[in-house]
């Protein structure tokens, strides 16, 4: 679906991101949130402390000794008291109720902030009982909302528990709107990190994709036969590398098309000239040009050069058959000074065209070696071939086999030309020829 490296650059970074920053803000929220309660917590603890303190000895004090008429009596001036405690924490308010869950008195006011006006039996039950009760919660339907809740119990001037006091706080949706202000703030961050990490991913990928997309061209221009493209190498990275191994490959792919063109033209050249010969041989002989006492002279010719192609197209059969691993090795243990001898015997007749004197020098009479005799006898008559084309008249070609440090050597002498300098370092190269105007020998392959 995401054919674009910079596309898929761009949305594996956003996943990233955007995942990482809500982890963050997750975590960051509930720190806030948790630490948040905690403070309040402790602000209602000191409040209601201080709240109780002043109930009980305003009580203790007094000549009442009913706590409802003792409420009674203070309602007037003991909520102005207790709204300084309640104004410790923000948005709080305490409620004193007697030991049924009536509600009798709130500071400050709260008649339009509550639904009801009593506790339930059962919530009243367990805080007389030392249970603890949710933090959170509306007291059973007397507020709209979830408070925060902290309970203290009133004790009387005998130490008998005469009534609760509730400290409430609504200011967890303060709490809220901070944290909601953290998370936004988060993720206004997230956004310019994202649009800065766009950015540079572009730049980044731009310049991953910009060798890349070179080499594409690059490749396509391969494709086409034209091997001349080469890729900028920019840096020293991964890139860079890759871009100096595609030059490379460049470079041995042109250096091979140019050699294959050179083997077509050279297989061309050898191919059509005793073509040529043949055709015109055969021509003359059908159209009555060569008379017929010439004919058995010209026919032998013509066998000549049909020989001559047959040779060549075999060698090229073996070159193809090599090139394509077809070519399997049959070792065995075989003498190589016979493989030798027989090598110059099948060659007899071209050494005594030119009056060439063979020479053999082996360290001993025979030398066994562990090889593909058959492969081996092909080498030897490739290279006297080479050899017989290129040595003068009553020259002299040596076969030199040695026996060094369990190795069999054998190599090939003889008294031509030679190779000059400028063709030593091609001469492993394939369907490479050394005499490239013909003058000297027209057969081969290179």
């Amino acid at each position: 679906m995401f054919k674009s490296i910079f596309i898929k650059y761009i949305l594996a970074f956003l996943a990233i991101i955007t995942i990482s920053f809500t982890i963050l803000a997750g975590i960051i929220s509930a720190r806030v949130i948790q630490y948040s309660i905690n403070a309040e917590q402790m602000s209602m603890a000191t409040a209601a402390s201080f709240a109780k303190q002043s109930i009980e000895k305003n009580f203790n004090n007094s000549n009442i000794d009913k706590f409802d008429d003792f409420i009674i009596d203070v309602r007037d001036s003991l909520p102005n008291e207790l709204v300084g405690y309640a104004n410790l924490v923000e948005n709080s308010l305490i409620l004193i109720t007697d030991l049924n869950g009536t509600i009798v008195l709130a500071a400050p006011p709260a008649a339009n902030y509550m639904k009801k006006e009593y506790i339930s039996q059962q919530l009243m039950s367990q805080l007389l009982q030392n249970q603890e009760i949710q933090r959170f919660q509306t007291l059973d339907g007397v507020f709209y909302s979830k408070h925060l809740i902290f309970t203290q119990t009133l004790n009387s001037k005998d130490g008998s528990i005469c009534g609760v006091l509730f400290f409430c706080s609504a200011s967890v949706g303060g709490t809220n709107s901070f944290i909601y202000q953290i998370i936004s703030a988060i993720i206004l961050s997230c956004l310019w990190i994202l649009v800065a990490t766009m950015v540079i991913i572009y730049f980044i990928t731009e310049k991953i994709i910009s060798p890349v997309r070179t080499m594409s061209k690059a490749a396509k221009s391969f494709a086409l036969g034209h091997f001349d493209v080469r890729v900028p190498v920019i840096g020293r990275d991964e890139v860079a590398e890759l871009a100096v191994a595609f030059n490379n490959m460049a470079s041995s792919l042109s250096i091979i098309d140019e050699k294959q063109r050179a083997f077509v033209a050279n297989v061309s050249h050898d191919l059509r000239s005793p073509m040529q010969n043949i055709a015109g041989y055969i021509n003359g002989i059908l159209d009555g040009t060569i008379p017929e006492e010439q004919h058995e002279y010209y026919l032998n010719i013509v066998s000549a050069e049909t020989e001559r192609l047959g040779t060549f197209v075999e060698s090229l059969f073996n070159l193809t058959k090599i090139q394509s691993g077809e070519t399997k090795l049959n070792k065995k243990n075989f003498d190589v000074c016979e493989t030798a001898r027989l090598s110059l015997i099948f060659l007899e007749h071209a050494i005594e065209a030119k009056h060439i004197e063979p020479e053999l020098l082996f360290d001993s009479e025979k030398m066994y070696v562990y090889a593909d005799p058959d492969n081996i006898r092909r080498v030897l008559n490739n290279l006297l071939e080479n050899a017989i084309k290129f040595t003068p008249e009553k020259g002299i070609i040596r076969i030199n086999i040695q026996d060094k440090e369990k190795k069999v050597y054998v190599s090939v002498y003889n008294t031509g030309i030679g190779i000059s300098k400028e063709d030593i370092p091609f001469v492993f190269d394939r369907f490479f020829k050394a005499d490239r105007s013909r003058g000297l020998d027209k057969t081969g392959a290179g």
